[in-house]
């Protein structure tokens, strides 16, 4: 069963998740409009949340850039995402690439090649 904390950390994470690309559609950087948010994660308390960008199209240099360009639009992203709410403040918005896929896809490849080994 979930406690009221915990439903309004959903709550939060599920409105930020909507407003996070809103916010970098606003912004004049063109590289940023085109992100897909794949998860948002707050803190217990709301204070900070983790938001999970999807890696799929951009090569390794592509993302520094990119993570680079939404550290300096966090401040912008934020303010709009409280004036959006109307909320005295907003989680602090940490951004990282989102590598799960791509930790699952090898594990799959792993098991591939351990089934394919005890099968010999």
């Amino acid at each position: 069963m979930n406690t009221e904390a915990e439903i309004k950390v959903k709550r939060t994470e599920s409105v930020l998740q909507e407003l996070i690309p809103e916010g970098l559609s606003q912004l004049n950087d063109n590289r940023l409009h085109e992100i897909d948010i794949v998860e948002v994660k707050c803190s217990k308390g709301r204070s900070d949340a983790k938001v999970y960008v999807d890696p799929s199209y951009f090569s390794d240099e592509e993302k520094r850039t990119i993570l680079k360009q939404l550290r300096k639009a966090r401040p912008i992203v934020e303010n709009y995402c409280m004036k959006d709410q109307g909320w005295f403040k907003c989680p602090k918005l940490a951004f990282e690439f989102d590598e799960q896929l791509k930790i699952t896809q090898n594990l799959e490849e792993l098991f591939k090649k351990i089934a394919k080994k005890g099968s010999i």
